[in-house]
């Protein structure tokens, strides 16, 4: 189980670089072509550099950072990376702590799983919306649906982390199990 989660956890990242660097690549290019669009004879010379050809990346930018922020969320990030506002949950016992793990993280992943039927209602609609200047590049397939579809992976991702925060606190109570600590100490 540890070797699986090890290769999805390595996966995920790697998705997430990928994804930054696909951005970076974009920026730069963009960068490139603001700067060199001023220089009439170089779009002359170079047709790939003729500026109108570029209006997609900001875009595909948007949408890489849209995916990036959601993807890394739900794969990347973990719960003790989050800023907490965790003075109340310090200041009590901990079979109180193990209450609040268990009302918030059940009306967490309540709330979220239950956002999901209404938030694919919705993206019905966006399957018939294309993209501004994606298809330039893309060709005509790519609808606003796709770009916005990582939110659905987001709300399941995120709805399981919290029931199974609710299992651990459940089984285990606010500590952690003696096999975690050593994997979860600083380096």
């Amino acid at each position: 189980m540890r070797k699986l989660q090890a290769v999805v956890g390595h996966f995920a990242r790697g998705v997430a670089a990928a994804i930054m660097a696909a951005m970076f690549v974009t920026f730069v290019l963009q960068i490139v072509v603001r700067y060199t669009a001023r220089l009439e004879w170089l779009p002359a010379k170079f047709p790939i550099l003729d500026p109108s050809l570029y209006g997609w990346t900001l875009e595909l930018c948007l949408l890489l950072w849209v995916w990036l922020v959601f993807w890394g969320n739900a794969f990347v990030v973990r719960d003790r990376d989050h800023v907490t506002f965790d003075i109340l949950y310090h200041a009590v016992r901990p079979s109180v702590r193990r209450w609040f793990i268990i009302i918030s993280g059940i009306a967490i992943c309540v709330s979220l799983v239950l956002s999901i039927g209404p938030t694919w209602e919705k993206f019905h609609i966006l399957r018939l919306k294309k993209t501004a200047t994606l298809s330039a590049i893309f060709g005509d397939w790519i609808r606003m649906r796709d770009v916005y579809s990582i939110y659905i992976f987001f709300l399941i991702a995120v709805g399981l982390r919290y029931a199974w925060a609710v299992y651990r606190a459940v089984r285990f109570g606010v500590e952690e199990p003696t096999h975690d600590t050593a994997k979860d100490a600083p380096r």
